[in-house]
């Protein structure tokens, strides 16, 4: 754990087998994956005020697709708080497609209503208000503004889970385990701003003592598990 927290990129499982000598790289897939289970803190308050969402594809280049068609690429989208000129606390999931059936309900459990929610032009997102958000909707094509200039925030995140998902593990995520990865890059980002790691460590080690245990085959299959208990640790 605290190999996992000191490094501010995080650690891949192949640095991790080398550092510590292991012969078996699944042993150590596995250890990392029981911690990323543990980033999740069981009862973390929704995120509020002002939220800007939209989505982002990890993978390569594909040719013959349009707007967010996809094949090979994972869809993941991203909601973060705006907090004055900074980014806030995040949330991401890894969604099958851009659809309503896939975005609504990532909005509702991880946004609290009443908040305001802006969006590009994207259809899918025509139901906010009825859901009880206050929502602002930028159209790009609309504005004299790039894309990152309108919503600087999801656009940030973006380009460093992307450079995260390059860099520390060299794209090699499965679609299988990458809320997961998901899940590890937005407790580190959300604690981005403590300047002692020992605090990460200890959040860490707090949280996984509030998570049921997690077996082998649960890993191998993407099954989520379940929280004992109800924190209070601020994030």
């Amino acid at each position: 754990m605290w190999l996992i927290t000191s490094q501010k990129n995080g650690i891949s499982a192949l640095a991790l087998q080398s550092q510590l000598g292991l012969t078996r790289y699944d042993t150590v897939w596995t250890w990392l994956h029981k911690l990323r289970r543990a980033m999740v803190r069981p009862g973390r308050e929704r995120l509020s005020g002002k939220v800007e969402v939209d989505e982002v594809y990890l993978g390569g280049d594909e040719s013959g697709v349009r707007g967010r068609e996809t094949e090979s690429k994972a869809l993941v989208v991203v909601a973060a708080e705006i907090d004055g000129k900074r980014t806030g606390r995040i949330r991401l999931r890894h969604v099958p497609d851009a659809s309503s059936e896939s975005l609504i309900p990532f909005i509702e459990e991880t946004i609290e209503p009443g908040s305001e929610i802006r969006t590009d032009g994207w259809p899918s997102y025509d139901c906010l208000k009825s859901k009880g958000y206050k929502h602002k909707v930028i159209v790009m094509s609309r504005s004299s503004k790039q894309a990152h200039e309108v919503m600087p925030r999801v656009h940030g995140v973006a380009s460093l889970l992307k450079r995260w998902w390059l860099g520390t593990h060299q794209g090699s995520m499965g679609a299988k385990h990458l809320d997961y990865y998901l899940d590890e890059f937005t407790f580190r980002f959300n604690r981005r701003s403590s300047h002692q790691r020992g605090k990460l460590f200890y959040r860490l080690v707090q949280q996984a003592l509030e998570v049921d245990p997690v077996y082998w085959a649960d890993i191998a299959s993407g099954t989520k598990i379940s929280a004992k208990s109800v924190s209070e640790i601020p994030e």
